[in-house]
């Protein structure tokens, strides 16, 4: 925090965002309010943290924060909008629910909000607010990859959580796509043009009713699946 936002007595909250990349899964953004003076020796950019340290760190964030928020924005949304709208479409929901003067936001994407914003690249390297988002949101979305994978298993998504490996290859070539795989990112987008799709992409749950999206709130989260 800059002295000049802290003289101000400025509440500001770092934002970033996780799984951009993957052929599979949602994305996840996550806002962070910490006290003024908070400090803390481990928290920097979560991919240069082992997954045990970030479970940890993740627990002392929520403790710590003044607010905090995490948005997941799924598949299907990602392949109605572009991967890079439905980013800034989960940055901003996480923005709305956090208590904040200002937000520092990770990389060059500006988000669509009513206050002050500074987009900061490598921020989550020089900047704990942003560091302490990053490490929400990773965790989060792998938690989420995590039950996707039992719900979808084979395809090893516990593993690469959905990211383009070498495996996740293997396994779409033998398995074919499933329901979770955005259809707008190549590779994937050829096996659904050609009808090339798992047995279980396009399967409900018998006798269950697709769930309407909407805000899953507490005291401290909210989370929106859409």
């Amino acid at each position: 925090m800059t002295e000049k936002t802290r003289s101000r007595g400025l509440l500001v909250a770092g934002i970033d965002e996780a799984g951009r990349g993957p052929l599979a899964g949602p994305v996840v953004a996550a806002a962070v309010v910490l006290p003024t003076g908070y400090n803390h020796s481990y928290i920097r950019d979560s991919k240069k943290l082992s997954p045990k340290k970030r479970e940890i760190l993740f627990e002392e964030i929520k403790s710590a924060a003044l607010s905090w928020s995490v948005v997941a924005v799924g598949h299907r949304r990602i392949d109605s909008l572009n991967i890079l709208q439905a980013t800034r479409l989960a940055m901003r929901l996480a923005a709305e629910r956090v208590d904040a003067d200002e937000f520092w936001i990770d990389g060059n994407v500006e988000i669509d909000i009513d206050k002050p914003q500074r987009c900061i690249v490598r921020g989550d390297a020089k900047h704990i607010q942003i560091a302490a988002a990053s490490i929400l949101a990773k965790v989060w979305r792998d938690r989420l990859m995590e039950k996707i994978s039992r719900k979808y298993p084979g395809y090893g998504f516990e593993k690469h959580m959905g990211y383009p490996t070498k495996a996740h290859f293997k396994a779409i070539e033998r398995l074919y796509p499933c329901r979770v795989h955005r259809k707008s990112f190549r590779p994937v987008s050829a096996y659904f043009k050609n009808g090339k799709v798992s047995s279980k992409a396009h399967q409900e749950s018998p006798g269950k009713k697709r769930r309407k999206y909407s805000p899953f709130i507490s005291e401290k989260k909210q989370l929106l699946n859409c």
